[in-house]
């Protein structure tokens, strides 16, 4: 099942190393995003060998889209849930609401020193 969630990178983990059965090195990193809904939910999400420097490339505070899919698997009776990110791209959102805010503070006319204002707001 492939989905896509846009949130806010709350916390990246360090990377975790290993060797599979086969003798091959393998990495993993887990990071956390919280989403922008109306009722906002923390998702732990991981990624494993190259996508870990694409990770990289964003820290806390950053807002991402991440292409996942969920898989879950069955060991010892009880079942497990990775969910895998497969793309990590900047999210559009959040640079647009950042440039529309410094246009709205760049044309934002204050009063001038003759003019009298009870309100130190510039709105």
């Amino acid at each position: 099942m492939a989905l896509d969630i846009t949130g806010k990178i709350l916390q990246i983990m360090p990377t975790t190393t290993g060797t599979s059965k086969a003798g091959k090195d393998w990495v993993k990193q887990e990071f956390v995003i919280e989403t922008q809904e109306t009722y906002p939910k923390k998702v732990c999400i991981s990624v494993m060998g190259d996508k870990t420097q694409e990770l990289k490339k964003y820290v806390p505070g950053n807002e991402i889209k991440v292409s996942l899919n969920l898989e879950s698997r069955e060991y010892n009776g009880k079942w497990y849930t990775n969910v895998n990110a497969w793309r990590i791209e900047g999210s559009t959102g959040g640079q647009a609401e950042s440039s529309s805010t410094e246009t709205f503070i760049e044309n934002t006319e204050m009063p001038s020193s003759g003019e009298s204002s009870t309100d130190d707001l510039p709105f």
